[in-house]
């Protein structure tokens, strides 16, 4: 039986690990052919096994999503090993290395030039090709952060913001290409990013540790009672990366547990 993606090729952004190989794995299960674009070539040789063991093709291309040049190889390399590009999944993403009040400004710059001009600069580098090819599928990966401002971390949660307004601008200014343009907004993954966040925690509050702070949020926000996983963000992005999803464009997709209802 053939995926809802069979035969199209995705580069997923910040694939190397946590997050984006569990969506790059599911896409390759769903059919498509996968680039992982990261800066960290090393952990993305191992998503390219976790894809080739679903029976698809699938390279590295060392990738800095923050610098036009960069992103516009990568673009270049993609078409020219894997034949063109029909799905842009914008995964990369950094919360910064401080908490609260002692946020810096450098953790500031990096959420929004990672989290936001990331997502404007690979778009920008690829939608020409979309029009080339009459049409494609941008997925921002976003957050529910994004959607409700959260304590502690103003810089990462405002660039996720930024990002679902950047979503929404895409979408109208591409349909007229063919290109749709969602954002899939995750809630509960315990990811490397939740890892730095439980370790600046544990130097903030008493008994914070490994996953500490992590289930407290699982245990009081999530209606549904449990963590969400880099899977799940896969298949909605699968999803939205299929015809099934034609008409659907402009919109934020939360995949959260039932933590914020809309």
């Amino acid at each position: 039986m053939a995926g809802r993606i069979e035969g199209k090729v995705a580069i997923v952004t910040g694939g190397a690990r946590g997050l984006g190989r569990g969506i790059a794995a599911v896409l390759a299960e769903e059919g498509a052919d996968i680039a992982i674009a990261d800066v960290n070539v090393a952990e993305a040789v191992e998503t390219v096994a976790v894809v080739e063991g679903a029976g698809r093709k699938a390279i590295v291309v060392e990738t800095d999503v923050t610098d036009s040049a960069s992103a516009a190889g990568c673009i270049a390399a993609v078409i020219a090993q894997l034949g063109g590009v029909d799905v842009l999944v914008n995964n990369a993403g950094v919360v910064g290395g401080h908490l609260g009040e002692a946020v810096t400004e450098e953790d500031w710059d990096a959420c929004f030039a990672v989290n936001v001009k990331g997502p404007w600069i690979m778009g920008r580098a690829l939608v020409s090709h979309f029009k080339e090819r009459g049409g494609g599928k941008v997925i921002n990966i976003s957050s529910i952060g994004g959607r409700e401002g959260v304590p502690m971390f103003p810089n990462y949660t405002a660039s996720k913001a930024a990002l679902i307004n950047l979503t929404q601008a895409q979408a109208i200014d591409w349909a007229r290409y063919n290109v749709n343009v969602n954002a899939v907004c995750p809630g509960l993954i315990w990811t490397d990013m939740w890892q730095l966040i439980e370790s600046n925690a544990s130097e903030r509050m008493q008994n914070a540790g490994e996953r500490v702070m992590f289930e407290q949020f699982v245990g009081k926000l999530t209606r549904l009672g449990r963590e969400q996983t880099p899977e799940d963000m896969g298949h909605a992005v699968a999803f939205l990366a299929s015809e099934e999803a034609r008409n659907i464009t402009g919109q934020s997709l939360n995949v959260d547990g039932g933590i914020i209802l809309s």
